[in-house]
């Protein structure tokens, strides 16, 4: 279906036409560099170019009011002092002859893109829009935003295609509250901000950007803020931040259609927020939502003013939206303290309203470190002021030419999109005898070892990023894990995440950290919980689905991206009983590790899920789940029971301000 990529350059047509030292980061260059980076790197060429249109008055009504929308349109016939004069009313924010055509066009994109995911032209897209939005009110222009293009666009998907439920995500660094201001009384849109807040310190400096504004009225609940209260987040607190809270919440919420204010003034070396998360880290947290709606994701550039990690940003995101394998996820060491007692907080501030969320920790009763230790951040901010950030380009990401192999039996079609997979050269004869002594009882079984031969030849062809993901249908599935494992574990630097779903005696595999396994069972483990062996007992087996999906973002998911596999092997029991939804689901979720390097293997009379599988393997995002109900309680606690038992070893699975997090390492 493709990725809209939506950009004209009248957007760039416009600039600061006085002296204002707040003001003068937000250059034209902001929206070339990352146009150009697009095309420079050939994503361009791969996504759907679709043309910008104007937002008429009427859609721009869906936001503003008439009075404020009446003054702009009169800005293109002012002059330099009458521009000066009127940009006095508002806050942090430039006016120019040519920003209200500009300002309809950012709008318009944003609504083009709407309309292209919506009626199936496309399966989602990114819009490079100036002037930005987020901040933007019913009344005022405020943070570089004139017309709040995200809310339009948000309204005008309710309207136009009765989109019941609409999720959006902003990570800007800065408190999206024109965005807020518009939802906040709204159940009918979930709006997620993170932000720099430093105790309201940071602009725009409002209380009601705080963890315990969660929206008024019939939307209490659907307005989720976590304030960053220090500087320098990494990777690890803003994927944290994803699975802790933002996930949980988004697929309970179940939207129709996500928006992502895509700000990346958020990424290292910005000035505005002096955060350190790489670009890399938007393409997980991109490929964290594309399950979510169907796919359905339209991301809206906002902030982002360090021309270098911005441009990296964009490609980053759009790379990913393509469907290209994420990469592999940079310094993950654990949540640092301040980042644990903002998410704290936050989980805390909404557990009344989501029931995910239900088991989340009281409020901390003490003062939070992060006001404690202000005065030594800040002497340590203004020492650090003058030093140039530097970080590593991100690596180039390839998808391999095959996204996805199979090995099936006779009589199973080869799935739409894949390439049956056939050994086109002979095994070398040692892993041949390796095979018959370890894995062959019978001496002349030539199927299994024909069958177990194709599985090392495609995990070999996986490791040379030659095949991205691969699916096999096995008559025993215990003898296929253990083959590949082994097989794949040998290699120096190889890690294996071995996700196991349903009832099985799991092999013994070393406790040297080549190989994690994860078990989910409805069934006690006769064998004990230890750092490489992780079993989740579920009461009703898959029948859960919100405690099954609960364990996966709150467990598995932290857990696979500290361990940073190369290969994720994929377990399927026949007695699972998990619905075709859900093991998509759970499929999708898994390719943003290992580079997308999954292989799934079922056993043979599995044939009805090929399809299903081979699709997620494919990259179709999976089918909606519904808005989930409350998982069991029995099922909640005993994943916060292991929760709470891994987390010193595991440092992504804490959530509380009492969590330690990275900090004590950092000390040590």
């Amino acid at each position: 279906m493709g990725t809209a990529l939506i950009y004209d350059e009248e957007m760039t047509k416009y600039k600061l036409l006085w002296v204002d030292p707040t003001c003068k980061i937000e250059v034209p260059e902001r929206l070339t560099v990352s146009h150009a980076a697009l095309v420079q790197s050939g994503l361009a060429d791969r996504c759907v170019s679709v043309p910008v249109r104007k937002a008429t008055d009427s859609d721009i009504l869906r936001v503003h009011s008439e009075e404020y929308l009446e003054a702009v349109k009169k800005t293109p016939y002012m002059t330099l002092e009458d521009l000066k004069e009127f940009t006095l009313q508002y806050g942090d924010v430039y006016f120019h002859p040519n920003i209200y055509h500009c300002a309809t066009l950012a709008a318009g994109a944003a609504l083009q893109l709407v309309d292209s995911v919506m009626t199936g032209k496309v399966r989602n897209g990114m819009a490079l829009v100036r002037p930005p939005g987020h901040h933007s009110m019913r009344s005022a222009a405020n943070g570089f935003c004139v017309f709040n293009n995200v809310a339009i666009a948000a309204q005008y998907a309710k309207q136009k295609y009765g989109v019941k439920r609409v999720l959006i995500v902003d990570w800007d660094i800065h408190h999206g509250q024109g965005v807020q201001y518009c939802f906040e009384d709204d159940p009918s849109v979930l709006y997620f901000s993170w932000h720099r807040y430093e105790h309201q310190n940071f602009w725009p400096k409002l209380k009601e950007s705080d963890f315990d504004s969660v929206g008024k009225d019939k939307g209490a609940g659907f307005n989720i803020n976590v304030p960053w209260n220090k500087v320098k987040m990494q990777n690890s607190d803003y994927l944290s931040v994803f699975c802790h809270l933002v996930l949980p919440v988004a697929y309970e919420f179940c939207p129709d259609l996500v928006l992502v204010c895509a700000g990346f003034d958020s990424a290292i070396g910005d000035p505005e927020g002096e955060m350190c998360a790489t670009p890399d880290i938007f393409a997980h947290l991109t490929h964290l939502l594309m399950n979510l709606a169907g796919g359905k994701v339209c991301a809206v550039l906002e902030g982002g003013y360090n021309l270098t990690s911005l441009a990296q940003s964009v490609c980053q995101t759009v790379q990913t939206l393509l469907g290209d394998p994420a990469p592999r996820p940079a310094n993950l060491q654990g949540p640092c303290r301040s980042a644990l007692e903002s998410l704290h907080c936050a989980r805390s501030a909404h557990r009344q309203y989501w029931s995910c969320l239900k088991h989340a920790a009281d409020l901390p009763t003490s003062d939070i470190s992060t006001k404690r230790f202000k005065l030594a951040e800040e002497k340590e901010k203004k020492e650090d002021s003058d030093k140039e950030t530097v970080w590593p380009e991100p690596d180039k990401r390839f998808a391999p030419a095959v996204g996805a192999a199979v090995v099936l039996p006779d009589g199973v079609a080869c799935p739409d999109g894949c390439h049956p997979f056939t050994l086109s050269e002979d095994l070398d004869p040692l892993i041949v005898n390796k095979l018959k002594e370890n894995f062959l009882k019978e001496a002349d079984d030539r199927e299994a070892l024909s069958t177990l031969s194709r599985l090392i030849a495609l995990v070999d062809k996986m490791e040379k990023n030659e095949i991205c993901s691969g699916l096999a249908l096995v008559p025993a599935i215990s003898m296929a894990t253990m083959c590949v494992v082994q097989h794949a574990a040998s290699a120096l630097r190889n890690r294996v995440l071995v996700v196991c779903v349903g009832d099985w005696n799991v092999p013994k595999f070393t406790e040297d950290g080549k190989t994690l396994v994860l078990q989910f069972s409805n069934k006690e483990s006769e064998e004990c919980a230890s750092r490489y062996y992780i079993p989740v007992h579920l009461k009703k087996g898959f029948s859960d689905v919100s405690g099954f999906m609960q364990a996966v973002m709150g467990l598995l998911l932290p857990l696979g991206y500290q361990y940073d596999p190369s290969l994720v092997v994929l377990v399927r029991m026949s007695d699972s009983g998990l619905c075709d939804s859900v093991w998509q689901q759970l499929t999708g979720l898994l390719q943003g590790l290992a580079q997308g390097h999954t292989l799934v293997l079922m056993q043979d009379n599995e044939k009805e899920c090929v399809g299903p599988t081979a699709s997620s393997l494919l990259g179709d995002p999976a089918p909606s789940l519904g808005p989930l109900l409350a998982p069991l309680s029995e099922d909640v606690e005993s994943v916060e029971k292991l929760r709470d038992r891994l987390k010193a070893e595991w440092k992504l699975l804490q959530n509380t301000a009492q969590d330690t997090g990275r900090d004590a390492e950092d000390r040590s």
